[in-house]
C-alpha cells in the first residue's frame, strides 16, 4: 500500500524516465510534488525502495530504475480525480452545519470524529485510521469507515483513535507489523515516549521522543534504522501509544 505521496513520486519519476532516458533530480522532484525539502524527497524514496518499487542503481548519478508500479494504477488515478472533484462542495457541506471542524490526520490535526466516550459499556469503539509507518514515514491515512471496540479499561479521559502499523523499526519495543496501536490525542509527551509525530507538515510516523536542547530525535527500536535528528518547529507531537492490539 502507497501513500498518496509515495504514489505521485513513483508516478512522476516513471513518466521522467519515459520522457527523457533518465530519473529526475532531487530538486525537480521537489518541486514536482511541492515539499520543502530534500529529505521529504529522500524518505519516499526509501519507502518506495523498500517496497520494492524502484531501485537505486549504484556509482550512477541520478539512477533510480522502476521495478514495478501499483496494480491498481488506472483505478487509483480516478479514485484520485473522483475525490478531488468531490472534496470542495463536501467540505463546505461539513463546515457549514458544524462550524467547529477541521480537516484532520493528512492536515496533522487528528481531530477525532468520535473520540473515547464515557460510556457505560464493557467497550467502547475509536476510529481506526490507515496505516501509519514505522519504519519509514508517511502520511497517515483517515479512513472514516472503520472502527475497532476495544476494552474501556485501556484507555483514560480524553481523545483516542486507532492505528494500524506498517513496517519494522519498532519491533524491539515489542510494536510489530500489522500491530494496530492505541494513541491518545496530546500535543506534548514526555521524553522516551513513543508518539505519532508529524514531521514537517506532511509526513507521520510512529517513533520514540527524545529531545535534547533545541534538537528533537524520532528514535527507531530497530537497529537496522537510523535515528532522524530534527528542529523543534519540525515536529509536532500528535498523540502518544498508549496500548496495542495483534491478531495472530
Amino acid at each position: 500500500m502507497l501513500t498518496r505521496k509515495q504514489h505521485e513520486l513513483l508516478v512522476y519519476i516513471d513518466r521522467r524516465i519515459k520522457q527523457t532516458g533518465v530519473s529526475p533530480s532531487f530538486d525537480e522532484m521537489k518541486q514536482a510534488l511541492g515539499l520543502r525539502s530534500k529529505s521529504g524527497i529522500h524518505r519516499l524514496i526509501s519507502g518506495l525502495e523498500e517496497r520494492g518499487f524502484i531501485k537505486r542503481l549504484a556509482h550512477r548519478a541520478r539512477a533510480l530504475e522502476v521495478i514495478r508500479l501499483p496494480d491498481n494504477l488506472d483505478q487509483l488515478e480516478q479514485i484520485k480525480a473522483k475525490a478531488k472533484k468531490a472534496a470542495a462542495p463536501e467540505k463546505a457541506k461539513k463546515q457549514k452545519a458544524d462550524k467547529s471542524f477541521s480537516p484532520n490526520v493528512i492536515e496533522g490535526t487528528f481531530k477525532l470524529r468520535g473520540a473515547a466516550s464515557e460510556a457505560a459499556n464493557d467497550s467502547v469503539e475509536l476510529p481506526l485510521y490507515g496505516r501509519i509507518a514505522a519504519g519509514t514515514p508517511i502520511e497517515a491515512l483517515r479512513d472514516h469507515t472503520h472502527t475497532i471496540d476495544i476494552p474501556a479499561s485501556m484507555i483514560g479521559k480524553g481523545e483516542h483513535y486507532a492505528l494500524e502499523v506498517d513496517g519494522d523499526s519498532m519491533i524491539d519495543a515489542g510494536i510489530q507489523d500489522g500491530d494496530t496501536v492505541l494513541i491518545q490525542r496530546c500535543d506534548t509527551a514526555e521524553n522516551g515516549a513513543i508518539v505519532v509525530a508529524l514531521v514537517e507538515e506532511n509526513e507521520v510516523t510512529l517513533k520514540r521522543l527524545r529531545r535534547k536542547g533545541h534538537s528533537v530525535a524520532l528514535e527507531p527500536a530497530n537497529k537496522r534504522y537510523e535515528t532522524r535528528i530534527f528542529g523543534p518547529d519540525q515536529v509536532k507531537v500528535q498523540g502518544k501509544l498508549i496500548g496495542l492490539f495483534r491478531k495472530y
